[in-house]
């Protein structure tokens, strides 16, 4: 595999900013669209994945990514599908993590759903990642195996303790589930705050067609709040990690719980992120299917100038906000693309 080398040094480009003032410093990319769970919420069971030859190589991954850092991104979060499986992908890391060491990059991150992690922590750790963000929906082994429809949750739950013992901080996701997981919501998140870990809840989101009505699973989070606060004392505070999730303190735990209210509260007016798929198709917004084709602009050029003049362009179109919804007359998704392919 050819060596990548750091980009030679170049005049210092202007920051991006969308049209409403909001300056992009939070850059996802999908490094792979396939994952070795099945979601019910997320994907259909039989999922077509795209062929190999469609997605970026490693060498395009870091020169787009490298690309954004140049311009300001100062958080760069690897997502799938479940990034772990794309191959060789801690040459990828190694190299990012070089923008880590010269300080134009405060955090490199992934989104995992743990499955891996057992086996990469070590080297995660060793390339300068510090936090994860870990998809866990139950701690049911039973129901694991059906939301994930081939998950191994014991496989997940070393994974997070080798990631623990690597020095890796971690914050769990959780899809809110009516019927599924809304009474276990509690005990989760005293299972995470006793090792130290963060939780963020999430509602589920209209994204793809699924192989079930989400109408008979979607849980608003104003009612999963109202219901901890019959147990728990939830004090808001100002804590922000780069996303969008607002967060609480949890007197009993002395641990922090976030909320991801994407349908009844959306966090568009502070948004700082785009999206890149593995194909190298630039979102502006999850909700919103308008794009910009970034491999092209890298593909047909050994410089960078069509690329950084392909991102300016899409910047210039990135809009307020999405506009999701979930109900029983809106059979089919807002957005037609699965979570998987645009990055979790």
């Amino acid at each position: 595999m050819t060596l990548i080398t750091p980009l030679a040094p170049r005049p210092e480009k202007p920051a991006l900013i969308d049209p409403f003032q909001r300056a992009i410093t939070y850059l996802r990319v999908s490094v792979t669209d396939r994952c070795d769970f099945r979601c019910t919420y997320c994907m259909a069971e039989d999922m077509e994945f795209l062929p190999k030859r469609d997605l970026l190589t490693l060498e395009e991954l870091d020169r787009l990514s490298s690309a954004f850092i140049e311009r300001g991104v100062r958080r760069l979060r690897l997502t799938g599908g479940e990034p772990l499986m794309r191959k060789n992908i801690l040459y990828l890391i190694r190299s990012l993590s070089r923008h880590l060491e010269s300080g134009h990059l405060d955090e490199l991150t992934l989104t995992t759903n743990g499955s891996q992690l057992q086996r990469f922590a070590r080297d995660l750790a060793a390339c300068g990642v510090k936090r994860l963000n870990v998809s866990l929906d139950t701690l049911d082994p039973d129901k694991f195996r059906h939301i994930t429809r081939r998950g191994d949750l014991a496989g997940v739950l070393a994974g997070i303790d080798a990631a623990l013992a690597a020095g890796i901080q971690l914050k769990l996701n959780a899809v809110a589930l009516k019927n599924f997981n809304e009474g276990e919501l509690p005990f989760m998140m005293r299972w995470a705050h006793e090792r130290g870990m963060d939780m963020t809840v999430i509602e589920t989101m209209p994204l793809g067609e699924i192989d079930e009505d989400r109408t008979d699973r979607y849980l608003p989070l104003n009612q999963v709040r109202r219901s901890l606060e019959e147990r728990f004392t939830l004090r808001d505070i100002p804590y922000k990690t780069g996303g969008p999730a607002r967060y609480v303190d949890v007197a009993e735990t002395g641990g922090r719980l976030g909320f991801i209210t994407p349908m009844t509260h959306n966090f568009c007016e502070s948004c700082n992120r785009v999206r890149v798929t593995c194909t190298g198709t630039l979102y502006m917004c999850l909700g919103q299917e308008d794009a910009a084709d970034l491999r092209g602009a890298m593909r047909g050029s050994e410089g960078d100038e069509a690329l950084h003049r392909a991102i300016d362009e899409a910047i210039s179109r990135k809009p307020k906000g999405h506009d999701f919804v979930i109900d029983r007359a809106t059979k089919r998704p807002s957005v037609s693309r699965h979570m998987s392919v645009t990055g979790g």
